[in-house]
């Protein structure tokens, strides 16, 4: 089995991680009902049985409302605490009285930031934190500052990123005196650009891809733990209606479906898979409530998919053979 590189960091970690933007309700301003924190509880549950340990967070997941409630958890469970990890994000600001939707890695808004986080979570630290989006208006050496004091202070123990590309890190990490321990990306068998990127090189076709040139070899080589989000294709690929989709959707959903047939696991786990039998040692992020499908993802740890039907997947993904 493959160790993740954030092992060196987390041990222990797992090799799968749950995303949280589905918890507390809506994104909208109605309070978090006890109904919404024993849905929390059922869940974490089952995540921690399925032997996940690792709880992805963002500050505007549901305006604020999927770390309140998971925070009310832990409240009720603070034995909980000491045996997950923690992760959450900043820097994406919604339109307000003072500007429109935009990014914002000002140290004081990144320590205000992990402030209201801790407050929501009701716990004294991360594990890491991560900037959501990359800021056009990013001084690396103030985001430094930040960091700093946010380690120096306990608050958050490990630092990483969230859609960015290689040389974005790259300029970032040169201004820091700790390593970025995690880039997120969107990556699944549905949005493969990442893949389409990389087999394009020195051909016509690579002129159509734009994903993240360099990035998933900057990881590599920097011992950089790379997420995917939507890594189950929102249920396209195992078991939502594709009628009315293309002609590859509907066969690469027949193919995700006999090979979850032939391996004995779920089409969950065929979609997991297919991301975890890449080199980059990627851990999956998934951010389903169904309790069903949350357990069915586990099986994607138990095996490992050949080199033949992972191509065979990406190129009835694709639409079309390689170049």
């Amino acid at each position: 089995m493959k160790v993740l590189p954030l092992d060196t960091h987390l041990p222990g970690v797992s090799t799968l991680s749950y995303g949280c933007m589905g918890l507390g309700g809506g994104w909208n301003d109605n309070p978090v009902s006890q109904e919404l924190v024993q849905q929390t509880h059922d869940i974490v549950d089952v995540v921690i049985g399925s032997g996940i340990n690792f709880f992805d967070h963002a500050d505007i997941y549901t305006m604020g409302k999927a770390e309140e409630v998971f925070g009310r958890v832990l409240a009720e469970r603070p034995e909980l605490r000491g045996s997950i990890y923690l992760q959450s994000k900043c820097g994406i600001r919604f339109e307000d009285g003072q500007g429109p939707n935009r990014y914002d890695f000002s140290a004081q808004w990144i320590e205000d930031s992990v402030n209201g986080i801790l407050r929501r979570l009701q716990t004294d630290y991360l594990d890491i934190l991560l900037l959501h989006r990359p800021d056009p208006l990013m001084e690396a050496d103030e985001v430094a500052g930040a960091f700093e004091k946010l380690k120096s202070s306990g608050k958050v123990r490990h630092f990483g990123v969230s859609n960015m590309q290689g040389q974005q890190m790259q300029f970032l990490q040169r201004a820091l005196d700790m390593p970025l321990v995690a880039n997120q990306l969107e990556m699944s068998l549905q949005h493969h650009g990442w893949l389409d990127e990389s087999i394009c090189v020195n051909n016509d076709d690579g002129k159509a891809w734009n994903f993240a040139p360099g990035t998933l070899e900057y990881c590599q080589m920097n011992n950089v733990q790379i997420q995917s989000w939507s890594s189950l294709c929102r249920g396209i690929y195992s078991g939502r209606d594709v009628s009315n989709e293309s002609g590859a959707t509907q066969q690469t959903a027949q193919l995700v479906s006999r090979l979850a047939a032939e391996y004995g696991v779920s089409p969950e786990a065929i979609l997991l898979a297919f991301l975890r039998r890449h080199p980059a040692s990627i851990q999956p992020v998934i951010g389903t409530t169904n309790l069903d499908r949350i357990k069915a993802c586990q099986q994607a740890t138990d095996i490992t998919l050949s080199r033949e039907h992972w191509y065979s997947l990406y190129v009835t993904a694709r639409g079309q053979n390689v170049p």
